[in-house]
């Protein structure tokens, strides 16, 4: 009888390891996130301009995917919200900023400089936002502001489609509205779409 019980402890432990397990899962997405925004700025220094643009358009993936597994598994916690949003600053703030400015605001000076840091502002406040509002906003299938994400991704496909960069001030300057404009409509009140409601809605057709 009592040598049966370090066995029954196992048997019962494996659930438990398997849960904390799941419950991680998210977190790891998020963090694989976080890295890409990380690694982004590191080749954006290097003038690698190509692959600093997938590493974010990477980032959206684990981005969505880490959401979606944290729905899935029914793991969605305060924590997993909170760091999910300070990874979005980075990989869909700071580190568009860095690449835009690394790419084709340099020529500007400090005016490239400024504007950079405005998005990173936008972006961190759009954030902000969103985490007040996640309890309080009636109708979820629409989001008050552009999303980080789709902000970054306005950025990152210009980049990946002319990864030479821009050398010039003169060129540089119509690459101001391509920062300005994704940074205003961060910080504005236009509804847009839902991802999550899209997802819901085509489940259920």
């Amino acid at each position: 009888m009592l040598q049966s019980l370090p066995l029954r402890r196992r048997r019962t432990d494996r659930p438990r390891r398997f849960r904390r397990g799941v419950y991680l899962l998210p977190s790891l997405f998020t963090v694989a996130n976080l890295f890409c925004g990380y690694a982004c700025v590191v080749y954006a220094m290097r003038a690698d301009f190509d692959t600093a643009a997938l590493l974010i358009g990477v980032a959206m993936i684990v981005d969505t995917l880490d959401g979606f597994i944290a729905r899935l598994t029914n793991t969605s916690s305060a924590f997993g919200v909170q760091l999910d949003s300070l990874a979005d600053v980075v990989s869909f703030g700071l580190a568009p900023a860095i690449l835009a400015f690394a790419w084709g605001l340099w020529p500007l000076q400090r005016l490239g400089w400024a504007v950079g840091f405005l998005y990173l502002t936008a972006a961190a406040m759009r954030l902000a936002r969103f985490n007040i509002q996640t309890n309080t906003v009636s109708d979820k299938r629409y989001f008050a502001g552009l999303p980080s994400p789709a902000a970054a991704a306005v950025i990152v496909s210009t980049v990946y489609l002319y990864p030479s960069g821009l050398h010039e001030w003169r060129a540089a300057l119509p690459a101001l509205a391509l920062v300005l404009v994704p940074a205003l409509l961060m910080v504005s009140t236009i509804r847009f779409r839902s991802v999550k409601a899209m997802e819901v809605g085509w489940r259920r057709s």
